[in-house]
């Protein structure tokens, strides 16, 4: 037997490819294909299923063209209902494997096809249960991404207490927990930065997992969720009915596009990413571009930020256009016309025009901090409970579009995050939107912190 855990940092993403006598299960690949087949090549192995915990939201799967281009039979989990052929397993299904069986948990409660698969050894000893989008390290699945309108937040959250007191917490405290995400996923609260765990321990140290009574449990999970990226709607509906096969959308996206055929996309519409790293994007810019870099969480980000539905155009280091392209499919993004060829230095031997914004260091920011100071502060909810700069304004860099009525185009604004990635998408977000004075703070709150400055409890946060 032999299981490799495939994760993907950006997305917080872990699929699983389990072998056994030449034969193997692949559970909740990304749209790529590749890895997966080629590691099964590589093992003189053939992929013979591909499971799926259920209809995800933060990302399209890869399973419809894995099954395509292998002949793997899909499985969901009891009640899943698709736009293509796939088998619905019954709860406590078995499916063999070589010399291994892989036991079907139907575990409702994140979406009402939620299942994990029990992995049960060459000798008949349950080894691991991969738990999808159910059991995370740390935490559970947030269950508001599959409500209809019989089901409320709570009556999934209730279904979520059932299924992991039914089924997750019999489980001997040895079995391996393979989560489908770690840390940075939205599709939990907190989750831990371990990749997986055990039952064990899990049972000990995840807050979902402690004695208490339904009522209890349905408050513990529903108190303090974020809202949940808008993107995440359409990539369910995307993994629940089909979708175009990933080689002709990056065929179709991963177009070069000379100066003159960049302007003529602006002209008809399409919006400016710039995938660049914050350092570079802000010596110069295509105005109007919006900065998310392949540096940092890129496709959640343009999930989060940017509407799926308007054309993209991208501007990216030479080398780099494919993986900016492959990325956004990964989360749904198919409206992409091309890229512009030659990047940024293209645009500016042609003499058009560039943008750029301020950064300064942390040190020189706080030297400049008064009373007249206006900051905005743009790190999440859970991250401004530890302190805030006095007098800042905290908006959440996901809900920076919608509250930028609260802010004056006439002031001065010093933006910060936690670390720099995200404050330079806010600085260009209000850039493109019309603030003209506009500076950078470099590193964020890690550096700030580092000065000594003394941090107060925020009053009021978006």
């Amino acid at each position: 037997m032999y299981i490799e855990q495939l994760y993907t940092g950006c997305l917080a993403e872990a699929a699983y490819y389990i072998e056994s006598e030449g034969e193997v299960a692949i559970i909740d690949p990304l749209r790529e294909t590749a890895p997966y087949i080629e590691l099964a090549g590589k093992r003189n192995a053939k992929i013979k299923y591909v499971f799926e915990t259920h209809f995800h939201a933060d990302f399209v799967s890869g399973h419809i063209d894995l099954a395509r281009k292998t002949g793997a039979s899909i499985v969901f989990g009891p009640t899943a209902q698709t736009g293509y052929h796939v088998t619905v397993a019954n709860d406590e299904e078995i499916f063999t494997l070589g010399k291994i069986k892989l036991k079907v948990l139907h575990t409702p409660g994140h979406t009402l096809e939620s299942s994990c698969y029990l992995l049960i050894d060459e000798n008949g000893n349950n080894k691991a249960v991969f738990t999808g989008d159910t059991l995370f390290v740390g935490d559970v699945g947030r269950p508001d991404l599959a409500i209809k309108s019989d089901l409320t937040i709570d009556d999934l959250a209730g279904m979520l207490f059932d299924s992991l007191n039914s089924k997750i917490k019999p489980l001997a405290d040895d079995v391996i927990v393979y989560p489908a995400h770690g840390a940075g996923s939205s599709c939990g609260k907190n989750i831990g930065k371990e990749t997986f765990s055990t039952i064990g321990t899990q049972k000990k140290l995840n807050y979902a997992l402690q004695p208490m009574n339904r009522i209890a449990f349905i408050k513990s999970v529903t108190d303090g969720l974020s809202d949940a990226p808008g993107y995440f709607a359409m990539d369910a509906r995307l993994n629940k009915e089909g979708y175009d096969s990933i080689d002709e959308v990056l065929k179709k996206n991963t177009k070069a596009l000379s100066v003159q055929e960049f302007e003529s996309e602006l002209s008809k519409g399409a919006f400016v990413l710039d995938v660049r790293s914050p350092d570079d994007f802000e010596k110069g810019f295509v105005p109007n571009a919006i900065n998310i870099g392949l540096n940092g969480q890129y496709a959640p980000w343009v999930g989060a930020l940017m509407d799926a539905n308007r054309p993209l155009v991208l501007v990216a280091d030479e080398g780099k256009e494919a993986e900016a392209v492959l990325r956004l499919a990964r989360v749904g993004y198919e409206k992409v016309n091309g890229y512009l060829k030659g990047g940024i230095a293209s645009w500016e031997i042609e003499g058009k025009k560039v943008e750029t914004i301020e950064s300064i260091t942390a040190e020189d920011f706080v030297a400049r901090i008064d009373s007249s100071t206006n900051i905005l502060d743009v790190r999440k909810l859970g991250e401004v409970e530890t302190g805030i700069i006095e007098n800042a304004h905290h908006i959440c860099l996901s809900k920076l579009q919608g509250e930028l009525n609260s802010l004056d185009k006439k002031k001065h604004y010093f933006v910060h995050c936690a670390g720099g990635y995200r404050s330079m998408m806010a600085a260009s977000i209000l850039k493109q939107q019309g603030f003209t004075k506009i500076t950078n703070v470099l590193g964020g709150m890690g550096k700030i912190n580092a000065t000594g400055i003394k941090l107060v409890q925020p009053v009021q946060t978006f």
